[in-house]
C-alpha cells in the first residue's frame, strides 16, 4: 500500500510572548497516511489537531522531525506546487467577496485552467440549490458557506483533501451527504483525505485509519478495526476515557 504522508518524530513549538520558554504543540508525532484512504484525527481541544493539519499543507513548519509527501521531504518541496495538490477546508469557512459562482471559480482562474467540474455540478454535489449561484457568498448561512468552501476546494481537483471539522456546522442530513461524497471521491478518484473530527461516531463511519492526539502526543494510531477493539465495549458503546478523560 502506497504511503501519501509519512511523519517521523515531528514536533512543533511556538514562542511565548514575553517569555523565553517555548510552548510545545506537537511532540514526536509518527503518522502514516495511506494513499486513497480517509485518515481521521481526533482529540480534545488544544491537542494540536489543527496545527498538525497546517504542517501537512506547509502553512507551518515543523520544529523537529521529517514530513514526507510521496516519499519526498516536504521541507525541500516547492510550496506552491504542494498547495496546488492539496485542498484544505477549515472549520470556519472563509468566503471571498462576490457571488457563489465567483467563489467557485477562484482556484481555476488562479491556475489559468478549467476545472473538470462546472459551478452547477459543484453545487449539486454539495446538495445546494442552484438559486444560490449568483447570491453574495458572505450572505449565506454558516452551513451553506461550509459546503461552498468544500466545493471551491474540489474545483481545484486536488489529489489530497485536508478537512478540519467540516461537518460541525451542518445538520445531520447535510453532514451525511458530505460524508458520502468524500467517501465516493476516495473510492472513485483515489483522493487521499485527512479529516479532523470531534465526532467519534463519524470517525468510525468514515475513517479507514485514525490517529488520536492528547496534549500534542499520539495516544493511538492504526486501523479503525484496531481502534474499535481497543476502545469499544462489548455492548457497542465507545469508551475513550483512558484516552482523553472524556474531553473529546
Amino acid at each position: 500500500m502506497q504511503t501519501k504522508f509519512l511523519l517521523e518524530k515531528v514536533g512543533y513549538e511556538v514562542s511565548v510572548p514575553g517569555n523565553s520558554a517555548r510552548h510545545v504543540i506537537l511532540s514526536d508525532v509518527d503518522m502514516d497516511v495511506p494513499a486513497g484512504q480517509i485518515f481521521t484525527i481526533a482529540g480534545p481541544s488544544g491537542s494540536g489537531k489543527s496545527s498538525l493539519l497546517f504542517l501537512l499543507n506547509l502553512l507551518r513548519d515543523p520544529t523537529s522531525g521529517v514530513i514526507c509527501l510521496d516519499g519526498k521531504n516536504m521541507a525541500k518541496m516547492n510550496v506552491l506546487e504542494v498547495r496546488r495538490r492539496i485542498g484544505i477546508v477549515f472549520q470556519k469557512p472563509f468566503m471571498f467577496k462576490g457571488s457563489v459562482r465567483e467563489n467557485l471559480l477562484v482556484g481555476p482562474k488562479l491556475k489559468g485552467e478549467e476545472s473538470r467540474y462546472n459551478p452547477e455540478e459543484l453545487l449539486e454535489m454539495m446538495g445546494l440549490d442552484q438559486g444560490l449561484m449568483e447570491q453574495e457568498a458572505i450572505l449565506l448561512s454558516g452551513g451553506e458557506q461550509q459546503r461552498v468552501s468544500l466545493a471551491r476546494s474540489l474545483a481545484n481537483e486536488p489529489d489530497i483533501l485536508l478537512l478540519d471539522e467540516v461537518t460541525s456546522a451542518l445538520d445531520a442530513e447535510s453532514a451525511y451527504l458530505v460524508e458520502k461524497l468524500i467517501k465516493a471521491l476516495c473510492e472513485e478518484k483515489g483522493i487521499t483525505v485527512v479529516w479532523i473530527t470531534h465526532d467519534m461516531e463519524q470517525l468510525m463511519r468514515v475513517g479507514d485509519r485514525s490517529l488520536l492526539l492528547i496534549d500534542g502526543q499520539v495516544a493511538f494510531t492504526g486501523t479503525n478495526e484496531a481502534l474499535k477493539s481497543q476502545y469499544f465495549h462489548s455492548e457497542g458503546e465507545m469508551s475513550i476515557e483512558p484516552f482523553v478523560g472524556g474531553r473529546v
